[in-house]
């Protein structure tokens, strides 16, 4: 029996989903393919994503000859063979491109990837290799110079998912739409979030269940969990995963990373979208951490990076440096406070225009009206001069935004503001 994933495999770049930080309709990706002229490229993201489904797109939309190799399992002695095909049918009568698809790239050592240079300089194949590791660190530097496409794939979010189940469940000829089976809309929900933004998991559950399912029985949360060999013990519905959200937020603004590794781990054990767990901890080095420890917003931004690339189980371990790093923090909200004081300014009062000095004086004619005019270079001054900034309205008012408090390394902010203001 064909997988479930592999029947439901998209066939043109159209029906393709997720990606779209670099492949959507009028995108350079997307032109490319379209008018055939997509060159070699390196794609590197988690598994289940669309690496392997895009390049065999791809392929189908050129007019060159298309080669799939798994580097795993394949090796030197096999490459020039693949090789030297192509070199007779690019230099031959047929005088077309070979397209060399090499999953896991990065299981290849130097010498087996330093084999593919003189192809790549000669045009005589297109090369799309892929990868879980980071090209940069896995791919040779020969290879990467002569590559200069390399597309980073995310894992899939959420509606992406849905999408993609749901025309699984609906469609009667390669998907599960002819079954005697219904699916409850909390399963079909469930199922995308165990799946982790990995849809050949997903879709080769739903494949699995419905082959061993009774016809005509509905397909349950239970059944899910079944499947998944996995159970939801703290929540099942979309209110309790953002409960759990607010607390361990709120564990982490109140200093107790006891607390908060708790509601990460029954985030984590729930099934929780690793996306919304990272955007969280972003938003909570900034809104609670701030300015009393600012590289706060550094080192959790290279452990949600971190947890993207290895994916769960591991990205666990980096989660949890972020949220014991931000409870055991210093913490501070008056950048956050600042904003939302200039907000509600805008929203309640007219506050002036940009001053004269402030504004673009780069183009023509900006001299005769004035702009720029009296602005003074605090760099020619020794790094700071007095002068006007706030529009006429807010600096007459005395307005200030910024408040920064006495913990951490804002103490040292606030003391360098203040001996500013003694300057004349």
């Amino acid at each position: 029996m064909i997988p479930l994933s592999t029947r439901m495999r998209p066939q043109t770049i159209d029906e393709f989903r997720g990606q779209e930080h670099f492949l959507y309709p009028g995108s350079l990706f997307y032109n490319a393919i379209r008018n055939k002229h997509f060159e070699s490229a390196i794609f590197f993201g988690p598994p289940g994503c669309g690496k392997t489904t895009l390049a065999r797109i791809i392929a189908r939309e050129m007019d060159g000859e298309f080669c799939e190799i798994n580097a795993s399992v394949t090796g030197t002695k096999e490459l020039k063979e693949l090789l030297a095909n192509a070199k007779t049918r690019f230099y031959g009568l047929e005088k077309r491109t070979t397209y060399v698809y090499i999953d896991e790239f990065h299981r290849w050592n130097k010498l087996q990837q330093d084999s593919l240079l003189k192809a790549l300089e000669e045009g005589v194949i297109r090369f799309i290799g892929s990868t879980t590791e980071n090209p940069y660190f896995a791919v040779n530097n020969a290879i990467i110079s002569r590559v200069r496409n390399i597309y980073e794939f995310h894992r899939l979010q959420k509606k992406d998912m849905l999408a993609i189940i749901d025309n699984a469940l609906t469609d009667r000829e390669r998907g599960l739409g002819a079954l005697d089976i219904s699916w409850e809309s909390e399963a079909v929900e469930l199922l995308a979030d165990f799946a982790g933004g990995d849809a050949r998991i997903a879709l080769d559950t739903a494949g699995f269940i419905a082959e061993n399912i009774q016809p005509g029985r509905s397909v349950t949360c239970a059944l899910v969990r079944e499947a998944m060999q996995r159970k939801t013990s703290f929540y099942d519905k979309d209110e309790d995963k953002y409960n759990l959200l607010s607390a361990l937020q709120k564990s982490v603004r109140g200093s107790d990373p006891d607390a908060a590794v708790h509601y990460l781990a029954r985030l984590l054990y729930g099934g929780a979208d690793l996306g919304m767990i990272c955007r969280r901890l972003l938003v909570m080095a900034s809104e609670d951490i701030g300015m009393a420890y600012p590289s706060a917003i550094s080192i959790v931004t290279a452990c949600v990076e971190a947890a993207q690339m290895v994916g769960l189980p591991e990205a666990a371990i980096n989660l949890s440096q972020a949220v014991v790093l931000m409870a055991a923090s210093p913490k501070s909200n008056a950048s956050h406070l600042a904003l939302l004081r200039a907000q509600a300014d805008l929203e309640e009062m007219e506050c002036g225009d940009v001053p004269a000095h402030l504004r673009d004086s780069h183009y023509q004619g900006a001299a005769r009206l004035g702009y720029g005019k009296e602005y003074k270079y605090p760099h020619d001054y020794g790094g700071y001069v007095r002068q006007q900034y706030l529009p006429d309205k807010l600096y007459q008012a005395g307005v200030k935004y910024y408040q920064p408090t006495d913990n951490g390394s804002e103490a040292a902010f606030k003391k360098y503001l203040k001996e500013l203001e003694k300057i004349k």
